[in-house]
């Protein structure tokens, strides 16, 4: 992801480096002229190829202003009865919560603004799901923990919080999303939404929730984006992150 590498790679397929720069100022069409854009894509690929050889159809918002990304080649779909969220590390409770599980505790809404580090922003989005802090309080956290690390179930994608920022009343283990069921282009059915920072920290496809006694960088962190997310305060790349 530095200036020198010649192609990025979406869902396992190279794009030249240009060409995948060159969608990023599609973002700024937002999402009035996004549905069209993504149809027209998709239409022109489908009679010369029969499918996107490129990956650039994902890199278009969708019509609900959002990119659809993945770090991985395939993310294999998760329902509620195969579903499982694990909590582990520095706890004296570790358990396996099923979705049903997820969907009995006290829920949270948030409206906020989505934004990625890359730009584009979607206002006023709402998400719902437990206080990522009521499942440590559950857990019983140990006195020598000092953060959180996410893994997914793409088998890829990682992330991690300290743990004061893990406690924030702004964070989220979110089963929903713009008022309905989070699908699996967003990461469902169940994935982090970390209000205050950039949208990279928000893990898709949750699937394990690890108490550490330090931060371990995420995937995209590992490959220089700021450990530290906060809206505003970080980053400014040029680079496409996760959302």
């Amino acid at each position: 992801m530095n200036s020198e590498q010649p192609e990025e790679r979406q869902d396992g397929r190279p794009v030249g480096r240009r060409v995948f720069l060159g969608t990023l100022g599609l973002g700024a069409l937002g999402v009035l002229t996004a549905p069209v854009l993504q149809r027209g894509l998709e239409g022109f690929l489908g009679r010369v190829a029969g499918k996107d050889p490129t990956g650039l159809t994902g890199l278009l918002p969708n019509g609900g202003g959002f990119r659809y990304y993945s770090v991985a080649a395939s993310v294999p779909h998760r329902t509620a009865a195969d579903y499982r969220l694990t909590i582990d590390g520095l706890v004296d409770h570790p358990r396996s919560h099923t979705l049903a599980e997820l969907r009995a505790l006290p829920q949270t809404r948030l409206v906020r603004d989505v934004q990625c580090v890359t730009g584009w922003r979607v206002p006023g989005t709402p998400f719902q799901g437990v206080r990522l802090s009521h499942l440590l309080d559950a857990a019983g956290v140990r006195p020598s923990a000092k953060a959180v690390r996410f893994t997914c179930f793409d088998g890829t994608y990682t992330e991690s919080l300290t743990l004061d920022q893990a406690r924030r009343p702004d964070v989220l283990v979110a089963l929903r999303m713009q008022d309905e069921d989070i699908s699996h282009d967003h990461g469902g059915p169940v994935r982090l939404y970390v209000a205050p920072m950039y949208f990279y920290k928000s893990a898709k496809w949750l699937s394990g929730i690890t108490v550490t006694d330090r931060v371990k960088p995420g995937y995209w962190e590992h490959l220089g984006y700021d450990v530290d997310a906060w809206v505003g305060r970080s980053n400014g790349r040029t680079d496409e992150p996760t959302s």
